[in-house]
């Protein structure tokens, strides 16, 4: 405990006396995990857009008419049943889809309270046996009397998982490009405490101490540099978040019947994401900057 509490003494002493270099340190780990929070913003909202969609994967759904009844629809529902490829079908009111569309929209579905009339149309759920059928059982229904439109998620969820997949690619690439940016800085800033201390690192060689207590205070530095950058980026990237969040989010919730990921819980996550990002920059960082000077 004693030497822990004199590592981060010394590392707070050294980024003192190195203020310029240490808020250099800060300010490249900070941009560097600002866009990477943006991209993970982005990414874990069109995932979950992207799963909401998928939940009607394997299925049509068949928009009804406003004049025609449940009668009517059952007869419909009958026409579905004998065609090839439909595995079963589910009739769907106007009332269930509101719930349904309430859920989807979570905290702000009281919104949907202040409707003077239920815009949703009825409509009959078909599930396919297999994906590659649906798209002949949606031109069918087409030609059903009765039918208004028909909603087919297919080519969505694909240009939506190949959107997202290239997203993640993108986001590791620059993420790792950024990163070894970061850990340069920071083996840099840590190598001008190395030489400033020189003479007093010797001396602490010659009278025996191992080179793990020579390098514990730099990597306190270092680490205490990442922590500062992760905390100050979650705290930017949260703020963002939350002023779009406030901005477009019954919108989103309108268009997509999708809600977007809750700034608390995203906040939460990215914090310990950048922690374990910045924690390992800094250490990496004095570890290298310090290798060929203790010759390990």
């Amino acid at each position: 405990m004693n030497s822990f509490i004199y590592n981060v003494k010394q590392g707070f002493v050294q980024i003192l006396r190195n203020r310029g270099m240490s808020i250099a340190s800060v300010f490249s780990i900070l941009a560097m995990m600002f866009i990477l929070g943006i991209v993970f913003v982005i990414v874990v909202n069109l995932n979950l857009f992207t799963e909401v969609v998928k939940q009607d994967y394997d299925q049509v759904e068949i928009y009804l008419k406003d004049e025609v009844t449940k009668e009517q629809a059952e007869v419909v529902m009958g026409q579905l049943n004998n065609y090839e490829g439909v595995a079963e079908t589910a009739y769907r009111s106007q009332e269930d889809a509101l719930n349904i569309m309430k859920e989807r929209w979570g905290e702000s579905g009281y919104l949907l309270d202040s409707l003077g009339k239920n815009p949703l149309p009825a409509s009959i759920l078909v599930s396919v046996e297999t994906i590659e059928s649906a798209g002949g059982v949606s031109t069918y229904a087409l030609t059903l009397d009765g039918v208004e439109d028909v909603q087919y998620f297919r080519e969505t969820v694909e240009k939506l998982t190949k959107v997202t997949n290239f997203l993640q690619i993108g986001a590791f690439l620059v993420m790792g490009f950024l990163i070894v940016v970061s850990v340069v800085v920071v083996s840099n800033t840590i190598k001008l405490t190395v030489f400033a201390r020189s003479k007093e690192i010797k001396i602490m060689k010659y009278v025996g101490a191992t080179n793990w207590f020579i390098r514990g205070p730099f990597m306190a530095e270092g680490i205490i540099i990442g922590i500062f950058a992760a905390v100050i980026s979650t705290a930017l990237v949260s703020a963002v978040y939350a002023k779009i969040v406030s901005g477009i989010g019954t919108q989103v919730i309108a268009i997509a019947s999708c809600p977007l990921i809750s700034v608390s819980y995203m906040a939460s996550n990215m914090l310990v994401i950048f922690l374990a990002l910045g924690i390992s920059i800094g250490a990496w960082g004095s570890i290298i900057s310090m290798r060929k000077f203790l010759d390990v």
